[in-house]
């Protein structure tokens, strides 16, 4: 009896023991301040390089594989046609200028003492006119002469008052100047003659592609001496500035991830160097989301993307390249970089 006792305390023992075993193998299993890896691949952007307008391609400076920098031209179009266009527009521009100053500067004095010249002539014209209607009416009177002349007379002088107005009119508007309706529309005329200059400036300045951004030549779709057309892919240009990996969290490990948190990147073809990074993105919404959730096995099979930036000054990562994130939870805020990369990594840092 004693015996079957004992025996029985020790298997409780037993038992006791490796239940406190797994408890604490739990527990540190499920430390939440361990590192925290991550696999994804390095994701880069694309950019499709066209020209806005259509024309033969003259030269094209760099191949695929080239690194070039923002601004750096990459292309350029014939702008033999597009430089024609642009001085017929500018002598237009002049023209219309000269019209529009012209306009401006109203009447000069000598027109002004033209068309008084001109009002004073017909009012002497007028005065004679008058004179000799009087004396054809003084004649009437004794029958020296007949009534055609008399009326003939009269005539002239109604013709030499109006034209007298006529020249006072001119006068006026000799002196007042151009009106200001003509200045508007000569102005108008003026500002849409410039705008279709700087639109052929612009065209002239768009027959050289630039790289809008800092990356690498990943394809070269057309040659020198091809068309163009508007819109139609040149190159395609790959940006490594920044550079990214897009890599996944486990929901239950989705609190101990955040944005600015450091990270470190590994690959397979350099696993001794890391490189460094940080968290630049987490997505809000779950993927790979089971049709209904309703147990805390399927909650925890929810991924959740995110996007590591990678500092990378030596340009060794690769588009689809396979990678290892290590992100610590437990680092204080401090250790999240200053500035987005510091010095080049140097391999087993």
């Amino acid at each position: 009896m004693l015996c079957s006792t004992v025996r029985f305390t020790l298997a409780a023992l037993v038992a006791a023991a490796l239940v406190l075993s797994a408890c604490s193998d739990d527990r540190r299993s499920g430390d939440r301040s361990a590192p925290l890896t991550l696999y994804g691949n390095v994701d880069i952007r694309e950019v499709q390089l066209a020209f806005q307008d259509a024309g033969r391609i003259r030269t094209l400076p760099v191949d695929e594989g080239a690194r070039v920098s923002v601004g750096q031209v990459v292309a350029e179009l014939d702008p033999t046609r597009y430089q024609l266009e642009l001085q017929r527009l500018s002598s237009e521009v002049a023209a219309q200028t000269q019209v529009l100053a012209r306009l401006r500067q109203g009447s000069r004095p000598q027109e002004v003492a033209r068309a008084r010249a001109a009002a004073a002539s017909a009012r002497a014209s007028l005065a004679d006119a008058e004179t000799q209607l009087a004396r054809k009416q003084q004649l009437r009177t004794t029958n020296r002469i007949s009534v055609q002349e008399v009326d003939t007379a009269r005539t002239r002088v109604e013709t030499l008052q109006a034209n007298l107005r006529a020249a006072e009119e001119e006068v006026s508007l000799v002196v007042e100047g151009p009106r200001t309706e003509d200045i508007a529309a000569a102005e108008a005329s003026l500002a849409a003659l410039e705008a279709a200059r700087d639109l052929a400036a612009q065209r002239l300045e768009d027959t050289r592609l630039l790289a809008p951004a800092s990356g690498v030549i990943r394809n070269r779709i057309l040659e020198p001496g091809a068309m163009a057309a508007p819109g139609a892919p040149v190159f395609t240009l790959a940006l490594t500035d920044p550079l990214w990996v897009r890599a996944y969290i486990n929901e239950p490990d989705l609190g101990l991830v955040h944005e600015g948190m450091r990270a470190e990147v590994r690959t397979d073809t350099l696993p001794d160097k890391t490189y460094q990074g940080w968290v630049g993105f987490i997505s809000s919404t779950a993927e790979f989301t089971p049709k209904t959730v309703e147990t805390t096995e399927l909650r925890t099979k929810l991924v959740y993307r995110a996007r590591i930036f990678v500092c990378d000054p030596q340009q060794e990562l690769r588009l689809g390249m396979p990678v290892t994130v290590t992100l610590q939870p437990g680092a204080p805020p401090e250790s999240v970089p200053a500035s987005p990369c510091g010095p080049d990594p140097q391999p087993g840092s």
